[in-house]
């Protein structure tokens, strides 16, 4: 079984922007602007403190003249202030949504072209909760808070240097009684906030997922009466949430100790002021300036202690929405693509495949399917035909051999190339709320009206469509649930042929639908392009019967390929 990179309960936090830097290259040049006007806000804010101090010794010695100088120099830093505040505040907000929209893209492309394997190893509602809540989350902490996450930090250095070049006595009196015990509390914050906030994402995504399948399995949780029992797993999970966030909020509370040790800081601080004063080493206006600025600093610490939750919060849903990136990024591709032509043979050779170490569902099989072939593939339930359909189709990866079109390894073909070539059509057709041409547009290249009206006549499907209550203006409802399963088959056939693949793939097509919508489809497919391969996995005889060939599976091998025998076709397809 060939290893399939997984999702981490408890994303890897270590090197995040390290993890992170191949997302914001692209906007760097955006970054560093927003940036450069953040720092020149914050040097002005400090600059506010020396301006006041200077003003405070110019009335001590009469000094009209510097005075006034100070109080102009004060009223033009307000004004430089406030266009720079709010103008770094909107280069960063804007910036920063330019990254988060980097991350949102990538995150939608990587999951469409995703390992079947993979997406069928995780509950929805953990891809969903990374796809979506992560990145909104993400998105949050930029609109409102990280523009004071640089404020605060970039306050806080300036605020060091300037007050070191005043008196390195007051600022070393500060520092010892302020740094240590704040280090402290803070190394007592980051000593279980990882945990704690990771644990609250990963509460919160289980809820999240059982939520979502609740929906899904409603219709068998109500005739089953199983709702009480899906009820208790939900509350257990719902209870385990509370915890976990009664959990952060505990760990949030021990960085508000910070305002005690503050308190303290600044009683030391004009004690030691008062007795440089009355020796003549510092004058009023320096221990005015001090008291300023260690307002600032005390304000810049306080801010960083009220962000510190959101930050690892943010750091946490960065860390998960990359370890999904990280386990989405399509594989390197050994050498150039190779170009291909529009139509080929596709060939199976040794191919094996395992969902599990413990057993194979598909021995080594080899098979071809020459261009224009029509092909049906039948067996017992569980003999690996759909497991065969994705492998052809390139949705699964072969744990051995190789399924080739042209003479290509899938592996080799460009996603967007391969969807162009081989298409399938499941047993379950995937709508989406709107109309039928809605629904049908949704394939390369985005089908006009002509075209799509061209291909309706083309499989003789225009009496149904003329059927429909606004015929292809038709509302499908939420999940088409306005068609029949089998008019969703229709829709999913037509999808594929208005792709006109080289290849393409039925599974199940004519599984559980009436008798006349089959034969509807029976029709359509023999109207198919005479250079379209068709392969076709189906239990229901009479589409079996048209097909030239059949090949046969049990227990996941092949046991039969050769035209059809229709006295063991019943027998061969039960189940």
């Amino acid at each position: 079984m060939a290893e399939q990179p997984l999702l981490l309960e408890e994303a890897d936090q270590k090197a995040v922007l390290r993890r992170a830097a191949p997302y914001l290259r692209p906007h760097r040049g955006r970054l560093a602007v927003a940036v450069s006007v953040g720092l020149a806000d914050s040097a002005a804010l400090v600059a506010v403190a020396p301006l006041v101090g200077l003003a405070v010794n110019a009335v001590r010695s009469g000094d009209r003249h510097g005075l006034g100088l100070a109080v102009l120099l004060l009223v033009l830093l307000a004004v430089v202030q406030l266009v720079l505040t709010r103008t770094g505040e909107l280069l960063l907000i804007k910036s920063g949504e330019q990254v988060v929209r980097t991350l949102r893209e990538q995150c939608v492309e990587n999951l469409a072209t995703a390992p079947l394997r993979f997406l069928e190893s995780h509950r929805s509602g953990e891809l969903l909760r990374r796809a979506t809540g992560e990145v909104a989350a993400l998105a949050a902490f930029v609109r409102e808070h990280l523009r004071n996450l640089v404020s605060s930090v970039a306050t806080l250095l300036f605020t060091l240097v300037l007050l070191l070049g005043y008196s390195w006595l007051m600022l070393l009196v500060q520092l010892v009684v302020f740094v240590p015990l704040t280090l402290l509390v803070t190394r007592w914050f980051q000593r279980d906030a990882g945990a704690a906030f990771g644990g609250k994402a990963q509460s919160e995504t289980a809820v999240a997922a059982t939520f979502a399948e609740t929906l899904t399995a409603r219709e068998a949780l109500q005739t089953s009466r199983g709702l009480p029992g899906w009820t208790v797993r939900f509350d257990r999970e719902n209870r385990q949430a509370v915890r976990a966030n009664q959990r952060t909020l505990r760990v949030e509370n021990r960085i508000n100790l910070v305002s005690l040790i503050e308190g303290l800081a600044l009683v030391l601080l004009l004690l030691v002021g008062g007795w440089l004063v009355a020796r003549d080493s510092l004058s009023i206006g320096a221990v005015v300036v001090f008291v300023l600025a260690s307002r600032n600093l005390f304000d810049s610490f306080a801010d960083l202690s009220q962000l510190v939750g959101e930050v690892q919060g943010a750091r946490t849903g960065l860390a998960r929405l990359l370890d999904l990136l990280a386990a989405t990024a399509p594989p390197a591709r050994s050498g150039p693509a190779a170009e291909l032509p529009d139509r080929g043979e596709l060939l199976c050779t040794e191919v094996e495949y395992s969902y599990r170490a413990d057993g194979r569902v598909l021995h080594p099989v080899t098979l071809s399917f020459p261009v224009g072939s029509r092909t049906g593939v039948v067996g017992e339930t569980g003999s690996g035909k759909t497991t065969l359909s994705k492998l052809l189709c390139g949705l699964y990866r072969p744990d051995g051999g190789t399924v080739s079109f042209a003479g290509t390894d899938l592996r080799r073909i460009p996603e967007e190339e391969l969807r162009r070539r081989v298409v399938l059509v499941p047993q379950e057709v995937r709508m989406v709320t709107g109309t039928v041409a809605d629904n049908l547009a949704l394939v390369q290249g985005a089908p006009d009206r002509a075209r799509i009206e061209r291909t309706v006549d083309q499989l003789g499907l225009r009496d149904w469509v003329s059927g429909l209550d606004g015929g292809l203006d038709a509302e499908v409802g939420q999940r088409g649930g306005s068609l029949s399963a089998g008019e969703r088959q229709i829709v999913g056939l037509l999808r594929a042929v208005l792709a006109d693949p080289a290849v393409l793939v039925l599974d199940e097509a004519t599984a559980d639908i009436d008798p006349v919508t089959a034969a509807r489809l029976e029709h359509a497919l023999d109207e198919l392009r005479a250079d379209c391969t068709l392969i076709v996995i189906a239990h229901r005889p009479t589409t079996i019967a048209r097909l030239p060939r059949v090949i046969r599976l049990d227990g996941g091998r092949l046991v039969g390929d050769g035209p059809a025998v229709p006295e063991a076709t019943g027998s061969v397809m039960r189940g």
